[in-house]
């Protein structure tokens, strides 16, 4: 059984932040992964055969998010001072 999901980060107040989220983890893509950077979102779509790598892989993707997120604002931070 086929098993997929897509994470979306939206984004309308920054798309910038969004598409430098997604981009930054784009490297990270396995073979199964699709990152699809749009206006005012990024999604990166994800399949697999099993649930338990779908979980551990999701959780990976958001913690990873979470830091570039946390990243890219205080660099931006930095640059406005």
């Amino acid at each position: 059984m086929k098993i997929s999901t897509t994470i979306k980060f939206n984004s309308p107040d920054a798309p910038d932040v969004a598409r430098k989220v997604a981009l930054s983890l784009k490297p990270d893509n396995l073979t199964n992964m699709e990152t699809m950077i749009g206006e005012e979102q990024a999604s990166i779509t994800i399949r697999t055969e099993k649930i338990s790598s779908m979980i551990a892989t999701v959780d990976d993707l958001l913690m990873n998010a979470k830091i570039a997120e946390d990243i890219i604002k205080e660099v931006e931070d930095e640059n406005e001072l």
